[in-house]
């Protein structure tokens, strides 16, 4: 797969000074979601003002469903040019040495959506993006998907619920300690495998947003879906740097409205597409939806919030403290 990408991105280098002067510019927009999810209808967004506004001068194409890359090429892709545009979640920038994305991934660090937004929409936020300009990315922007809920073939109220399950996780080395904290077994899979995974018993449960599930059909070869809001998912809006500093004037111009639009369009059907998602879960009838108590989740926030301690190295203690000042958080209250 490896020489396939450079192969692509070597002719897209070789044909980029006929492609500025004949027109349109191409965006190709790669991602690992269905076309109905929030991502997926964000990206048919993008690529609609995207064309209007700039008069046909740029063209956006949609690669959805890991149809071009899965999760562990489309960065490598990014950075070599053969797509210019992803919207990977933030646990995908580790294995780049990028490790500070990974404290989105720690549980219970949110306790709504308008604490992710008062990080990643401010300073903090802004300060996370600019990590990524020595890798030849250009952080856009955060689009905040709500937050993830737990799915598998037994039912999950307690802690201890979680111990010698198979779960499917990111490539991320907080997740990985988040479910060896409930005595999971973390299992990193490609988001294009973890239906058939979940299908044959290759893993035994997951974790994503209502609307991943119900999209990706999840929830028919799963019993039970916990609802417990324990970690912050969203995704960072990226771009190759190049091909971003080589744009026209009035193409960045129009580039950097188009994303903000779409980020706003993102964050206000977030929410309407988990709930709709949940509702069409429940009346499936194929899944048992199961909502936490308040000492339940309680019970979870103690076991996983040890997570906290132990990443802070990882991801950075000084960010982590940063993200409990702009939230009012205490760990130490638990």
């Amino acid at each position: 797969m490896k020489t396939r990408i450079l192969i692509i991105a070597a002719f897209a280098a070789a044909t980029a000074g006929a492609a500025w002067a004949q027109q349109p510019i191409v965006i190709k927009f790669s991602h690992v979601t269905s076309t109905d999810s929030p991502k997926g209808k964000a990206g048919e967004y993008f690529k609609k003002i995207m064309e209007e506004r700039s008069h046909g001068n740029v063209k956006v194409e949609l690669y959805p469903n890991s149809t071009l890359y899965k999760d562990k090429e489309e960065i490598e892709a990014l950075q070599l040019g053969a797509v210019q545009m992803l919207a990977p979640a933030p646990g995908k920038f580790g294995p780049m040495g990028v490790r500070e994305f990974e404290v989105l991934d720690l549980p219970f660090l949110f306790d709504n959506v308008a604490e992710a937004h008062k990080v990643t929409d401010g300073p903090i936020g802004q300060g996370m993006l600019k990590k990524l300009d020595s890798k030849g990315i250009i952080g856009m922007a955060f689009w905040n998907n709500g937050f993830k809920e737990m799915t598998a073939n037994k039912p999950l109220r307690k802690p201890e619920d979680f111990r010698g399950l198979k779960f499917r996780i990111q490539s991320s080395k907080v997740l990985d300690a988040q479910m060896r904290s409930v005595g999971a077994n973390p299992q990193v899979m490609a988001f294009s495998e973890l239906y058939q995974g979940l299908q044959t018993g290759v893993v035994d449960g997951q974790e994503n947003p209502t609307s991943n599930i119900y999209t990706q059909k999840m929830h028919e070869v799963q019993k039970y879906l916990t609802m417990s809001d324990h970690g912050y998912h969203g995704y960072v809006v990226i771009m190759n740097k190049r091909f971003v500093d080589g744009l026209p004037p009035d193409v960045k111009t129009t580039l950097d409205g188009a994303i903000k639009d779409t980020t706003a369009y993102f964050d206000e059907i977030a929410k309407k597409e988990n709930d709709d998602a949940l509702e069409k879960i429940r009346q499936s009838g194929k899944t048992q939806i199961i909502t936490l108590t308040k000492d339940e989740r309680n019970a979870w926030k103690k076991a996983m919030i040890k997570t906290h301690k132990q990443m802070e190295g990882l991801v950075g203690k000084d960010l982590l403290q940063s993200i409990y000042k702009e939230t009012n958080f205490n760990p130490e209250s638990l």
